[in-house]
């Protein structure tokens, strides 16, 4: 088996794959300080006695990287770290390639794989990624946009009437109270985000290329974006599969 491990600011996320089949996944959130010694009890927790064949990291944390290469040492299955040197099958069309986050990289392969190409990836983290698959099936760049969670944070600790409110959507777009005024501003002023950078995205290209969102906060967002054409809740885990596959039979 493999453990696919998407390691991001706020959360990370375990996928346990047999073979091409996604068995379990998990999400927890991610703490920065977290040791390698720390690492091993967690997981051993997570795979509640499962044998592990290998584990494929992405991650945007330096100081977990060393961590998880820390776990390596003590761990029985091979470490791949997605960065650098690492073959993913995928020509990257970008000014310096080593600025790509590999979260990044992973969801395009996973996107000309399992929905083809061309594509845009609308990954709602910490920050909202879109990242653009050509019909050539190349990497071709993307944007970068504040992400959900933290647009909400900045304007809580801006605004000291503004309490934090849960991330739902609300039942009418014209709200008739606070909480959900900013929940309607939230859902809808982030999906009318998402159309109008995919549509301008398409207008680059010259194509109606498949719009695809993943991410913890896709299924509150993608409904109300008219662009988006699917959910994909594990695009990232399986785009690290297929990154620890073809390293497999190099």
């Amino acid at each position: 088996m493999l453990l696919a491990t998407d390691v991001g600011n706020t959360q990370t996320v375990f996928g346990l794959f047999d073979g091409e089949e996604l068995v379990e996944q998990r999400r927890i959130a991610t703490e920065a300080q977290r040791t390698g010694d720390e690492l091993v009890v967690l997981l051993r927790g997570l795979l509640g006695g499962a044998e592990v064949d290998g584990i494929c990291l992405s991650s945007t944390v330096p100081t977990l990287t060393r961590a998880y290469e820390e776990l390596a040492a003590r761990w029985p299955s091979p470490l791949l770290v997605v960065g650098p040197g690492i073959r993913t099958g995928i020509q990257l069309r970008y000014d310096d390639p080593r600025e790509i986050g590999p979260d990044r990289i992973a969801n395009a392969v996973a996107a000309r794989e399992r929905h083809g190409a061309p594509a845009i990836v609308v990954d709602f983290g910490t920050s909202t990624n879109f990242d653009v698959v050509s019909a050539e099936g190349e990497y071709v760049g993307g944007v970068l946009a504040p992400g959900i969670e933290i647009s909400m944070d900045a304007l809580f600790a801006r605004a000291a009437r503004l309490v934090k409110v849960d991330f739902v959507e609300p039942p009418t777009v014209i709200a008739k109270n606070t909480v959900a005024a900013l929940q309607s501003g939230l859902v809808h002023g982030f999906a009318g985000q998402v159309d109008r950078i995919v549509e301008e995205i398409r207008g680059e290209l010259g194509s109606e290329a498949i719009a695809i969102a993943t991410g913890g906060l896709a299924p509150l967002i993608a409904p109300h974006a008219r662009t988006i054409a699917t959910t994909d809740a594990a695009l990232t885990l399986h785009g690290l599969r297929l990154i620890w596959a073809l390293n497999q039979e190099a």
